[in-house]
C-alpha cells in the first residue's frame, strides 16, 4: 500500500469562476434551443470548489492562489471562500473574473461552457511560499505551463502534488512525472490513456504512484503499487451534479492530509461527493465535516456492489476476493 504524504496545509492553486446556472428539462443538442427557469448566479470554479471542499468537507488548513478580476463576480468569489475558512492569496487580474455557462438537467447531468478571464493570466512566479504546505492541489482550467511550473517546484520542495486533469485535454510528460496523485473521470481518463484498454489496465499505464479515475454513479476505481482499490459510490437521490467531482477532490487531499491510508480517503471522498449531488449548485452544495461523518457511519456504500464496480473496471472478482481489498 502507498501511504500518501499527510499532514501540515493544503494549498490549491487554480480557477474561480462565477457560475451562471440553468435548469432546464434537458441539455440542448447542438442547434436546439430549450427553455429552462430562472438564471441563478454562484461561486464556483474547480480550484475554488475543490479549496471550499477541503476545507468545509475535509476540515483541512487550506489556502488558495487564485486571479480575479475587478468587479463583483470577484467579491462574490472571495466571501464564499472566506466564509468556507480558505485563506486566500489574490493576484488581481485586469481581465474579467471567470466565468461558467452551466445548464443541470432534470436528471441531474450538467453541461458546462467556461470563459476563462482572470484565471488565464495566473503565471509561475505568483506561486506562494511552500515551506508550510504538505499538499498542492491542481486543475486545468490555468495556463497548462504554470500548472506544470507549480507541480515542478512542489515536488523540488517535497510537497505532495494532486492533479485533477479536468477539464480533459492531453497531459505534458513534465506535469505527469511531477504527480503524486492523479484524479480524473472517465472521460478524461480516455484522453490521457486511451479507450482501448480495460479501466484498471488504463490506470497503472499512468507513470503516477496512485491514479484514480471516478465513475459518477458506479463509484471509484484507484491504481497504486500494491495493486487495486474499488469504491463503490454512496446510494442519494441525486438533484444536481455540478461540482461532485470537485467536492471528492477536495475531501480526498484533505484526507491524505490527515494521514488517513488511501481506502479510508477514497471512501470519505466518495461520500462528500454523494452528499453534493444532492443538492443544487456548485459551492453551495459542498457538505460539513460532520454531514460526511454522519453518511460514513452508514452503509450506504454497500460492499455488494464492490463486485458489479470490479468488473466494470475490468478486475477480476478472484483477485479481489484473494487480496480483500476494496
Amino acid at each position: 500500500m502507498v501511504d500518501p504524504r499527510s499532514g501540515g496545509q493544503v494549498l490549491v492553486a487554480g480557477s474561480a469562476n462565477a457560475d451562471m446556472v440553468v435548469r432546464a428539462a434537458r441539455i440542448p443538442a447542438p442547434g436546439e434551443t430549450v427553455l429552462g427557469g430562472d438564471l441563478t448566479v454562484n461561486p464556483g470554479g474547480k480550484g475554488a470548489n475543490q479549496a471550499v471542499a477541503a476545507a468545509r468537507a475535509g476540515g483541512a488548513r487550506t489556502a488558495m492562489l487564485l486571479a480575479l478580476g475587478q468587479d463583483p463576480a470577484a467579491d462574490l468569489l472571495q466571501r464564499s471562500l472566506t466564509e468556507a475558512g480558505v485563506t486566500l492569496h489574490v493576484v488581481r487580474s485586469t481581465r474579467p473574473t471567470g466565468a461558467a455557462l452551466i445548464t443541470v438537467s432534470d436528471t441531474a447531468e450538467n453541461a458546462i461552457t467556461v470563459a476563462p478571464g482572470a484565471n488565464a493570466t495566473l503565471a509561475r512566479e505568483h506561486l506562494p511560499e511552500l515551506a508550510k504546505v504538505e499538499w498542492l492541489v491542481m486543475q486545468l482550467e490555468t495556463p497548462i505551463e504554470t500548472v506544470t511550473a507549480y507541480a515542478q517546484a512542489a515536488q523540488a520542495a517535497g510537497v505532495g502534488v494532486m492533479l485533477n486533469v479536468a477539464p480533459a485535454r492531453a497531459v505534458p510528460d513534465a506535469l505527469l512525472a511531477a504527480t503524486d496523485v492523479l484524479v480524473a473521470n472517465e472521460e478524461e481518463l480516455a484522453i490521457i490513456a486511451g479507450s482501448e484498454l480495460s479501466i484498471v489496465d488504463r490506470l497503472a499505464s499512468l507513470d503516477v504512484p496512485i491514479a484514480i479515475v471516478t465513475l459518477g454513479a458506479r463509484g471509484c476505481c484507484a491504481w497504486h503499487s500494491a495493486g487495486m482499490i474499488v469504491q463503490p459510490a454512496f446510494r442519494v437521490e441525486a438533484v444536481d451534479t455540478t461540482a461532485a467531482g470537485d467536492t471528492f477532490c477536495g475531501a480526498l487531499v484533505a484526507a491524505f492530509a490527515r494521514g488517513d491510508a488511501l481506502p479510508l480517503a477514497l471512501r470519505t471522498a466518495s461520500a462528500a461527493a454523494a452528499l453534493a449531488t444532492t443538492r443544487p449548485g456548485a459551492q453551495v452544495s459542498i457538505p460539513t465535516r460532520a454531514e460526511v461523518d454522519a453518511l460514513l457511519a452508514t452503509d450506504g456504500d454497500s460492499a455488494g456492489d464492490v463486485a458489479e464496480l470490479a468488473r466494470f473496471c475490468g478486475l477480476p472478482i478472484a483477485w479481489i476476493e484473494q487480496t480483500g481489498e476494496r
